[in-house]
Parts: C-alpha cells; structure tokens; sequence
C-alpha cells in the first residue's frame, strides 16, 4: 500500500510534483526545432541581406527589370563541376580569385553552406521580387525602396523579369571584414552563370572587392540546318 504523507499526497505523487519544474526548465532551454529530424532553425543574419542588396543592385538589375525571381533556398553547390557537400579542399583546389582568399573566410564559407536555409523577404533593392522553390512561383513580396543602379556584368540581359537569382549563405572573416557569397544567375533558357562575389568592409561601409565567375553555360541557337557546329 503507498503511504500517505500529511496533506493526503501520497509519495508517488510528490515525486512527480518535484518534477514539474526540471522538466518547465528542460523545456525552455532546449533549442527550437523544426518538425522531426529537422535540427534546429536557422535563419540567415538579418544584416546579410543589406550585402544581398547590394550585389543584386550593382552586378544584375537593369531600369527595365519589373520583376527579380530569388530562389527560395540558399545554394549549398556552387559549380556543376563539385560532388558532394562543399569542402574546403574542393574549394581551395579550384584557386579562386587566384588562391588570394584567407583561410579563415573560405572556412566560414564552406561551414555555412552545408546546409541550404530558407531566405526570407527582407531584400530592399528597390524591385517586386517573387520567391522561387522548384517550378513553383510564390506569392510576391514587394519592396518599396527606389533601386540605385550602377555597373552590371555582362552575362545579365536587359529584361522585365530577372530569372533568377540563386545565394548561398555568407562566409565572414574572423574580423568581420572581408565576406565571400555565391550568386547563380540561371535564365528559363538553360543558359546561366554562376559568380563569386568577394566583399570588403571600411569602417562601416562594405563595398564589392572583387567578383569571379566560375562557371557558365551558353545556348547556340539552332540554325534550319541543325544545330550550330563549332569550327
């Protein structure tokens, strides 16, 4: 028979009352997760879409873009030509930007990038964007910033819709001033390109360093004949 102590609670009972407020505790401080297997949530700095802002405005939006498709995930493969997750060994192999990027901003970079996260609509670079997932359009989020345009690569064609950007995640030097993205810029046609986008920060300023495009894909259109045969 359980014994009852004064107050009528028996012991049992007590045991599971003194539990309440390690397991309250537990709780509260365990991580938020997504749904099962998941891991926890991570979500991209809100200070990164100002660099985010800042490549899309001066590397790709033209007067005439109406509309900016963004992939709605970040990229965790940067060039056709890596299998697998990104590693620093692949990465430093490839000798980007002439092997002159620090150890410690291509180690930030590979870390981050292992896992795609969900951007969220917080870009003000001065155009409606929609997000993109797959061939799925979603609902578009607009921004009611004016754009600053300025100098844009080549490879971007003047168009009411730009289709569409891929980031990655950010890699940051230990001092917070030096930042490396990847951008990809892949186009309905199968033709695209895919950047290296080196930043460098003065005092408060962050500026675009350097960019290197590390692969790209061209379309020859077909003539009556058949397709086009290099000589």
């Amino acid at each position: 028979m359980t014994g009852f102590l004064p107050g009528g609670y028996a012991h049992p009972m007590l045991r599971t009352i003194a539990l309440i407020p390690v397991l309250l505790i537990v709780a509260i401080t365990l991580p938020s997760v997504g749904s099962a297997g998941e891991g926890p949530a991570v979500s991209i700095p809100v200070e990164d879409y100002a660099r985010y802002d800042q490549i899309i405005t001066s590397k790709f939006l033209s007067s005439e873009a109406q509309l900016v498709l963004l992939e709605r995930k970040t990229a965790t493969q940067i060039s056709p030509e890596q299998e697998g997750p990104l590693t620093a060994a692949w990465f430093h192999k490839q000798a980007y930007f002439d092997g002159t990027l620090s150890a410690e901003l291509v180690r930030d970079f590979v870390a981050v990038n292992q896992d795609a996260v969900r951007l969220e609509g917080r870009f003000q670079f001065g155009a409606r964007y929609r997000f993109v997932s797959g061939n799925t359009v979603e609902e578009p989020e607009v921004s009611l910033a004016r754009p600053v345009l300025t100098a844009r690569l080549r490879s971007v064609q003047a168009s009411p819709v730009l289709d569409r950007l891929v980031f990655s995640r950010i890699g940051y030097n230990l001092r917070q001033t030096e930042a490396l993205v990847y951008v990809g810029n892949l186009r309905p046609d199968g033709s695209g390109a895919g950047f290296l986008v080196w930043l460098r920060r003065q005092g408060t300023v962050w500026s675009i360093w350097d960019t290197e495009i590390i692969w790209t894909v061209r379309i020859e259109p077909e003539s009556d004949g058949g397709p086009l045969l290099a000589p």
